[in-house]
């Protein structure tokens, strides 16, 4: 399975998946604490990849997602953005019914 197919596959798997540096409980960096604290604000089930264990998939995301920086939310495969974006989608309320049409929120 080529780095393509195992992101693709990563994304069919789990319908809000959140690529971040650490994990939901030991978040890595600021940005995604931030991240998973939105997600959490919204009552969202969410699944999530610590990209600082595979350096070759950090680099293929970067380039599938042509998106440069993490955190990086997909819901239902589709890229949502990084921290700033959730927070921004969060406080305008963008955000919560996307998660909803997941049947995660």
């Amino acid at each position: 399975m080529d780095i393509k197919e195992r992101i693709e596959n990563e994304l069919g798997s789990h319908p809000v998946l959140l690529f971040m540096k650490g994990s939901p409980d030991f978040p890595q960096c600021g940005f995604s604490a931030q991240a998973v604290a939105v997600l959490r604000a919204c009552g969202t089930n969410f699944d999530s990849f610590n990209i600082l264990e595979d350096p070759e998939l950090r680099e293929a995301l970067k380039a599938y997602s042509n998106w440069p920086t993490f955190p990086q939310l997909y819901v239902k495969g589709e890229l949502i953005g990084g921290s700033d974006i959730l927070v921004e989608m969060y406080q305008s309320g963008e955000l919560q019914p996307v998660l909803a049409e997941a049947d995660v929120a």
